[in-house]
């Protein structure tokens, strides 16, 4: 993580030098002087980070690096929130600004500042032959001899208790095993987050499959696999002579020699890097003879470099019967089969399985825990009030904890901010990605934007089972996602060990942190207002959750250095924001679920506001402060709360990507020349006005259209637009035009999301909409079909939808029934549709999920 804040700070001071040169004056070298001295300490930082688990003097070490960094920070954004950017309106400023002493003095302050952080520096990278970091040997080792003992055991001590729920993937995994299912050497993987059972599935695997093939082994993969060693211990299962100095290009052809016309069953367990399958691949020969090798792993990309044939294994979470049913085995050994569990056990049982979601090593060690304490509900009810994953389960921890050691340093700074949000909380991919690249997290290394880079880390989060996706949009990209509670409780640990974020909740004492708060998490509700004192000027980010009516003033004067400021989940704001302008820092601003003015604040100082987002909130919405900002990427708010936009004309919003909603007239006075989401908001029939903005947006690939009238045939076929092919989501909110009928031809030919809302259409669109061949989802919304047409039967999907994923038909009090015909939506995974309509599925579809609401 210090790595995470030294790149920040260098890409910082670099930016600082090239831009604000003039403003720096004689102090810039002192700058420069500081940048080179962190650059050279950086080199060895990867180093240091992997021994400081192993050696309390590297861990010191690199907390002092860190503080220092965060020291050149404060006092840098200090200076300019003193003196003032370098843009225009600063200018204009400066130039009537008669004392100039005050400049003289902040510039004075700051090369003070600079020249003891300079000698600090000094002494950290003298200090780093003294700790031995420029010479240690690998203190990971010790941790790994604590890890791999914990790992042998749990699949060498196998038992019953273990296995609950575990019959039907065993099957399931024995079946891919028999030689009927492919002729040819085939790799399955058991894919899923550390603690599912993936060791125990694989070892139960293993006992009841070996006696099948001629040859058979399960070895362990450690994080710092090593091909010579897997190759040797392969050997030595039927050649104890095998050597120690043999090179790899002999063991591989060694083990190639014996294995040839032998049916083998390999596992590995616990694989972590995707490149040990080609590594290996040579030394396993394939003679169309049902050979086999099962990997278990938690990264989804080592499952695909494996065997693209092959579909990962998923493991999942417990059900709660399946939960409760392995914690009381564990927790009550000795009780007789049949034999039924007190309810007052039962009562408190229910709510600590909870706490594991499900994750069979979660209730393994719970159980044990239980099993150890008197069977009775006051026992039971003090393992629940007391339980900390982190320091009362540390074989739990430091098993989920290798994912996190796994990752790259940047990566790691992204999984410590999910230490922002509460348990159980569902997380929007887009609000994190916005929050991460308005913190400096995400490198660019070559890609076109950082919202890609951003989107990759959420990926690669995911297939490290760090996260779990609830849902993904209509191009495949992750829209919304959770984190198990443990994980959760990992990130947190992390987060506060590195002084990264502090986390203030219910169960939080009122007692000050005895640290300097870089980032807070307010999740407290009513005891916000007591938190939120601790909320200091070096504070860079404030995330305040679930603060219901308690009333509370936010006096933004007393954190002018906030990057990320998001207040949710307020049912009535009586919160005071005072002196909101003043943070010139700010890059996201979200007030979401809040009563609150905006239009009272002064936009124009935030120069660097590249996020606001006011969704689901009742807020007074400013002019023409907010579109004076050049660095706007997104403004969001719902469309029935929409902006009314800038009413001066041709304001240039170079950097504006995503505008939702807006009117349509305040929207062309801007030119958006780079805008790709589009929400506007027509009122008086505006159709022309909306014609011709649209002709400005040429690379635009989602619109959405809302009006309380009639759409005209333009709008709802914009075969005009420049960028009418590469438009892949298309909303429309108003009354289709009369005696009209949908055609598939009319529309973007590159769909992928559909949505009708108040279409009132008098026909079925079915037929033409299954034309569309890149539909993945379609959303027939609140009165999508008329009420005042005759429907005679059901409506019926006749044909086509062949990508089709995610259906939604909303409330149409006309529209009974929905029918689905034989091979039409072969695709479909979820259906969701009102609680009056019924609908029928062929055969093929029974697998679907289907929700009423």
């Amino acid at each position: 993580m210090t790595e995470v804040v030294v790149e920040f700070v260098l890409k910082k001071l670099a930016d600082i030098i090239a831009k604000e040169a003039r403003l720096l004056g004689g102090v810039g070298k002192k700058v420069e002087r500081v940048q080179r001295e962190l650059t050279r300490i950086k080199c060895c930082l990867q180093d240091a980070d992997s021994k400081r688990k192993g050696d309390a003097r590297v861990q010191n070490w690199l907390n002092e690096l860190r503080d220092v960094a965060y020291r050149i920070e404060d006092a840098t954004d200090t200076f300019l929130l003193k003196v003032g950017y370098r843009d225009a309106s600063f200018l204009q400023k400066l130039k009537k600004l008669c004392n100039k002493s005050k400049e003289l003095y902040f510039r004075h302050n700051l090369a003070n500042e600079l020249d003891e952080i300079q000698n600090v520096l000094e002494e950290i990278s003298k200090s780093k032959v003294a700790y031995g970091i420029s010479d240690l040997q690998d203190n990971n080792k010790g941790e790994d001899d604590v890890i791999m003992p914990l790992r042998r055991a749990t699949y060498q001590e196998v038992d019953k208790t273990e296995v609950v729920g575990m019959q039907a993937d065993k099957n399931n995994i024995l079946k891919l095993l028999h030689p009927d299912q492919t002729p040819r050497r085939a790799v399955i993987t058991i894919v899923g987050t550390g603690g599912l059972g993936k060791t125990t599935l694989a070892h139960m695997v293993y006992k009841s499959a070996r006696a099948n093939f001629d040859y058979h082994v399960m070895l362990s993969i450690s994080q710092k696999f090593s091909l010579k060693d897997l190759l040797r211990k392969m050997l030595q299962h039927f050649d104890d002579s095998v050597w120690e100095n043999q090179a790899v290009g002999d063991l591989i052809t060694e083990l190639k020699s014996f294995l040839i016309n032998k049916r083998y069953l390999i596992i590995l367990d616990d694989v972590w890097k995707d490149d040990l399958w080609y590594q290996l691949r040579d030394a396993l020969p394939d003679d169309k003879n049902g050979s086999r090798v099962l990997i278990t792993s938690r990264s989804i990309e080592v499952a695909t470099s494996a065997d693209s044939q092959m579909v990962p294994y998923k493991l999942n979470l417990l059900d709660d019967r399946k939960s409760l049913d392995l914690l009381l085995k564990k927790a009550l050994p000795y009780q007789e089969i049949g034999e039924k569990c007190p309810i007052d056990l039962l009562e408190v049982a229910n709510k600590l399985l909870k706490k594991c979601n499900g994750l069979p090593l979660a209730l393994v060690v719970l159980g044990g825990i239980l099993s150890t304490k008197e069977p009775s509900y006051p026992a039971w009810e003090r393992v629940l009030q007391a339980m900390n994953w982190y320091s009362d389960n540390k074989d739990i921890m430091r098993i989920l904890s290798m994912s996190y050691e796994d990752m790259p340093y940047y990566l790691k700074a992204c999984f410590q901010y999910l230490a922002f949000f509460p348990e159980d909380y569902v997380i929007s991919a887009k609000r994190l990605i916005r929050m991460w690249i308005s913190e400096g997290f995400i490198p660019i290394e070559g890609r076109p934007t950082m919202e890609i880079m951003a989107e990759d880390c959420l990926e690669k989060l995911s297939k490290r089972s760090m996260v779990q996706v609830l849902s993904r949009s209509a191009n495949g990209l992750i829209k919304q996602f959770k984190v198990h509670d443990i994980l959760r409780d990992l990130a947190v640990h992390e987060a506060e060990h590195e002084n990264f974020v502090v986390v203030f909740s219910q169960a939080s004492d009122d007692k000050q942190p005895n640290r300097i708060i870089r980032r807070a998490s307010l999740q407290a509700q009513e005891k916000n207002s007591r938190f939120i004192k601790y909320v200091g000027p070096n504070t860079r980010s404030l995330l305040l959750f679930d603060a219901g009516y308690c009333e509370m003033s936010l006096h933004c004067s007393n954190f002018k250095l906030l990057k990320v400021l998001e207040i949710v989940g307020v049912e009535k704001f009586e919160y005071e924001l005072k002196l909101l302008g003043e943070l010139i820092h700010l890059k996201y601003l979200g007030l979401r679920g809040c009563d609150i003015d905006l239009s009272t604040f002064s936009f124009h100082r935030m120069k660097r506001l590249e996020t606001l987002d006011v969704r689901g909130s009742k807020c007074n919405l400013p002019c023409d402060d907010l579109w004076t900002i050049g660095t706007l990427m997104h403004v969001l708010v719902d469309y029935r709360n929409f902006f009314d936009g800038p009413t001066s004309k041709d304001i240039l919003m170079s950097n504006l990507q995503t505008l939702k909603w807006i009117t349509v007239t305040r929207a062309c006075n801007a030119k958006l020349p780079n805008i790709r989401k589009l929400g506007i908001r027509n009122e008086c029939d505006e159709w022309v006005s909306i014609t011709n903005l649209l002709q400005t947006l040429p690379v635009m690939v989602s619109l959405g259209i809302a009006s309380d009238n009639c759409l005209p045939m333009e709008i709802v076929y914009p075969k005009t637009l420049p960028n009418y092919q590469n438009l892949q989501s298309l909303l429309l909110n108003g009354k289709w035009p009369e005696n009209v009928n949908i055609e598939a031809s009319l529309l973007p030919p590159h769909l992928v999301k559909l949505t009708l809302e108040w279409s009132l259409l008098n026909h079925n669109p079915m037929p033409e909409l299954g034309k569309l061949n890149g539909l993945k989802k379609l959303y027939l919304g609140y009165h999508a079909f008329s009420t005042s047409h005759d429907w005679e039967g059901p409506i019926i999907c006749p044909q086509g939808f062949p990508v089709l994923q995610y259906l939604k038909v909303g409330s149409n009090s006309s529209i009974k029934d929905l029918t689905v015909a034989q091979g039409v939506m072969p695709k479909l995974t979820y259906l969701q549709a009102h609680y009056q309509i019924k609908v029928q599925l062929p055969p093929e579809l029974q697998h679907v999920t289907v929700e009423k609401w």
